[in-house]
């Protein structure tokens, strides 16, 4: 840690600790899976219960401590900035459903992995110390036949190659028995439609028929799949999609979030206003024209290049600071 300084260096501390306790509590879910002796059952339900609180702590910890340096200062007014919409509809189904599936769509640079991150980390927290799956379509999808998919998560599953399809949602189910569980498919929009539709039908439309029927809306463990768009072309296939939370919606049905667009120019003024505590004198000086100069530097305020300028102007370095930033 040699150069950081003292609350940087805390941080990573920190970080460090809450990473080895988030192990920990993955193998005790393991072991509580599959313990017989209900005497050992409810010694590991204590011991899983005082991890949990300890992971708790360390996270307000840690979230105090990136209130205080520059960067996690700034990085708690980014997560403020935008995506209204998305984020809205987004949190009225997890707050009512441990069970979904959402889409993430745009245009290149759009910031859907940001968006993805905010979300989990503003919404569902607790789920990156459960398992979590992360799956990169687009070296799949240069192949002609689906079964390269299906390979691919049974891999991530932890099964053979030839694991079929039912040992795969018997498998991802078994993990929300005991966990958060996190499926992440970047790169949707390389798939073909068909493969997408079949995934839905074949992976996704059992394992959350199952869960649904034994678990309830007040299931301790939340169980949810992001299918992440960076062509914005998905949201416009034939494939249903939910786009608002009703009385006859059911996790089956995957839940395509607002396509998202550009920072506008009153967003940006907004923002900088209300967050100006956190900000740099730099952004503050003369607001209405660092509004300009961020639009003019981000194509009218695309996503991706509007976070890099404003981090930019503020002495940061947006492209350091996604290693830091984005977990998932």
């Amino acid at each position: 840690m040699q150069g950081l300084d003292p609350l940087q260096a805390k941080r990573e501390a920190l970080q460090e600790q809450y990473s080895l306790l988030s192990e920990k509590r993955l193998e005790l879910g393991r072991s509580s899976a599959i313990a017989a002796d209900p005497s050992m059952q409810f010694q590991l339900k204590k011991q899983i219960e005082q991890v949990d609180s300890e992971l708790e702590a360390l996270e307000q910890r840690l979230v105090q401590l990136d209130r205080l340096s520059q960067d996690g200062r700034l990085y708690q007014a980014l997560l403020k900035l935008g995506y209204r919409k998305q984020v809205q509809v987004f949190r009225k189904f997890v707050q009512s459903h441990p069970i979904a599936t959402f889409l993430i769509y745009g245009a290149s640079d759009y910031g859907q992995r940001w968006l993805l991150n905010r979300l989990v980390q503003q919404h569902t927290r607790d789920s990156i110390t459960g398992k979590v799956v992360k799956i990169n379509l687009s070296r799949i999808a240069r192949r002609s036949d689906v079964a390269a998919l299906w390979r691919e998560l049974a891999g991530r599953a932890g099964l053979s190659r030839q694991g079929t399809i039912a040992e795969i949602v018997d498998r991802v189910y078994q993990w929300w028995q005991t966990q958060n569980v996190l499926l992440i498919l970047y790169d949707i929009d390389c798939l073909p439609q068909d493969f997408l539709a079949e995934l839905l039908r074949d992976f996704w439309m059992p394992l959350a028929v199952r869960a649904w029927a034994e678990g309830t809306p007040e299931s301790a463990y939340k169980l949810l799949m992001f299918l992440v768009d960076y062509d914005g072309c998905v949201g416009n296939w034939t494939i249903p999609f939910a786009e608002q939370l009703d009385d006859t919606w059911q996790p089956v049905m995957p839940v395509k979030l607002p396509l998202i667009g550009e920072f506008t120019e009153s967003e940006l003024l907004n923002w900088l206003e209300v967050f100006a505590d956190d900000l740099s004198m730099a952004l503050l000086d003369e607001p209405d024209e660092t509004v300009q100069v961020i639009l003019e530097n981000s194509d009218r305020g695309i996503p991706e290049p509007t976070l890099d300028e404003i981090c930019r102007q503020a002495g940061s370095n947006w492209y350091d600071n996604e290693e830091k930033w984005l977990k998932l």
